[in-house]
């Protein structure tokens, strides 16, 4: 895809793998528009910000509208603001908690692409790509929320690309596996904590903290986004880095039994049960 003058917005881009990405785009050539909640700050950056919450109808549409009458078209739509909740039972996040977390990290994207489409489909053309992550298609215990909008975002993008292809629009899945970023300091505290949890959601925790330690940076996630933003035939799902790279292998090659012992030894949950139980 030839770069010159094509329109690209981010959602979240104050931090992270958005402020990566918006970056990286805005290097190679796309007239970048990043969002977030607190809009345009003073920085190093390379393209503006608009103020953006995902989670309102009318900031969405008006941010949409407000890049329409800026540049006349928006080429790319990169649907990255989220968040998560920090490792605990499913349990305990009380049914609004659960509803928060599903308002941004997946009804975010609808209605993000909902605003976009229209001026997609006038043009002829449009890509959009949807952050998701390894947790999409491998839950992790203590996770499940998080996973859950994560699967979300995949059947929705499945489907959408069926739909859209035609109409030369193109979706994409980028799939992370821990990324260096802000992203585990706002983790939402879970709201209906059980004692029974402790252990475990303790350990876990820690388990994420140690692999947060050596995780990727977010030019990795970045760099990927830019491939499916440009690919002249992109593909559905792009797993960005080296660890998410092996998870999909071993999702989709071992046998279901020997990853779920996996899962189970890395976050040491067989011991833990033991443990309580002597």
């Amino acid at each position: 895809m030839n770069t010159k003058n094509k329109v690209a917005l981010v959602t979240g881009a104050s931090s992270g793998i958005g402020e990566a990405t918006a970056q990286r785009l805005s290097q190679a050539g796309y007239k970048v528009y990043g969002t977030s909640r607190r809009g345009g700050q003073k920085g190093q950056q390379l393209f503006e910000m608009l103020p953006l919450d995902v989670t309102n109808d009318e900031s969405v549409e008006a941010a949409v509208q407000k890049l329409i009458q800026l540049e006349g078209r928006i080429d790319i739509l990169v649907n990255n603001a989220g968040f998560g909740v920090a490792p605990a039972g499913a349990e305990e996040s009380s049914i609004e908690q659960a509803r928060l977390i599903f308002d941004t990290n997946f009804f975010g994207i609808v209605r993000m692409t909902r605003a976009v489409l229209p001026h997609m489909r006038r043009q002829g053309s449009g890509r959009i790509i949807n952050i998701g992550s390894v947790l999409g298609f491998l839950p992790m215990p203590y996770g499940a929320l998080y996973a859950a909008t994560k699967h979300a975002i995949e059947g929705y993008s499945e489907s959408l690309d069926h739909e859209l292809r035609t109409r030369g629009i193109r979706v994409s899945v980028i799939e992370p596996a821990y990324t260096k970023t802000p992203f585990d300091a706002n983790f939402l505290e879970p709201d209906a904590m059980i004692d029974e949890y402790r252990q475990a959601r303790a350990a876990v925790s820690q388990r994420v903290k140690e692999v947060m330690a050596t995780a990727e940076q977010p030019g990795v996630v970045a760099d990927v986004v830019l491939q499916a933003a440009a690919a002249t035939q992109p593909k559905l799902r792009y797993t960005a880095g080296g660890l998410a790279n092996r998870l999909r292998l071993l999702r989709r090659f071992a046998p279901a039994g020997l990853v779920d012992a996996g899962i189970r030894k890395d976050l040491r949950l067989d011991a833990m049960q033991t443990g309580a139980a002597s």
